[in-house]
């Protein structure tokens, strides 16, 4: 009885089709992508004609967040420093802004920590293009969101269940679910075709160790969702105290003394994220 619980909700979830509308324009820009001699200018030119998200995607890319703070004058110069996996992120992020900041209190400033620590933590193991590391901690709980809206009923019982049994949001999922909003991640990536290393990073910041291909990526996302989680910098769904997969920090070659040097430069940064809205 209870495996067909989670059967059923599994499908519900999957099968949901009304998920939050990205903008017309993000599918336009894709179909341009796919030719190799577009331009970073038409593709510019079409973001530009939605006003309002391209003003969210300016004051998004000039904040901390990117380490380009206030630099950043035009989606044109957006897309030649940041690429367009990032500012495909950043437009499905704040598409979902509202349904994030209503669905969950605290998760957008997670969300916006995560991808502060991850940037830093990029770049203190040496990786290039950090800020496609910052979007996968941007993105990583976008599945926790669409439960909250397309499931409230089942989003109460997950609550519910964080506070009874003491869990973490993650495990009263797999508790209620039967599985954990790390696999809608990878549900969700596909369907708004995110690329594979950001799309495993979603689906593996719980599991690093499982991550087939990109596993520093997956990686990154798990130390600074757990960074973040000790900060107490927003909130996930639960005051629990994260787990630090060993293997993580063995992935990325990190020892316990190069966390405190992110963790003082994440300090740094959150006064100026912790008001980052739209």
């Amino acid at each position: 009885m209870e495996q067909d619980l989670k059967t059923t909700i599994k499908g519900e979830i999957l099968a949901v089709k009304d998920l939050p509308t990205l903008p017309h324009v993000l599918d336009e820009v894709t179909t341009l992508i796919e030719n190799p001699e577009t331009s970073s200018e038409a593709i510019a030119k079409v973001i530009a004609t939605d006003q309002v998200l391209s003003a969210k995607v300016l004051k998004m890319v000039n904040s901390p967040i990117y380490g380009f703070p206030g630099r950043i004058s035009s989606i044109q110069h957006a897309l030649v420093l940041l690429g367009f996996n990032v500012i495909r992120g950043i437009i499905i992020s704040t598409s979902v802004f509202d349904m994030m900041v209503q669905a969950m209190k605290g998760l957008w400033e997670h969300s916006l920590g995560c991808a502060t620590a991850c940037n830093i933590i990029a770049r203190r193991a040496g990786f290039e293009d950090p800020e496609e590391y910052a979007v996968a901690g941007l993105l990583h709980d976008l599945g926790k969101v669409v439960t909250a809206v397309q499931l409230p009923d089942v989003h109460a019982r997950i609550i519910d269940t964080v506070k009874a049994k003491e869990l973490t949001y993650f495990e009263a999922e797999k508790d209620v679910l039967g599985f954990g909003h790390d696999r809608i991640n990878a549900w969700l990536a596909r369907h708004w075709g995110l690329p594979p290393n950001i799309r495993e990073a979603m689906s593996r910041h719980h599991s690093p160790q499982l991550a087939e291909f990109y596993k520093p990526m997956s990686c990154v996302v798990h130390i600074g969702d757990y960074l973040v989680r000790l900060f107490e910098f927003g909130n996930s769904g639960d005051d629990q105290t994260a787990y630090l997969r060993p293997e993580a920090l063995m992935g990325l070659n990190f020892k316990m003394s190069d966390l405190d040097k992110v963790m003082d430069e994440m300090a740094d940064q959150f006064l100026e994220v912790s008001d980052l809205t739209f």
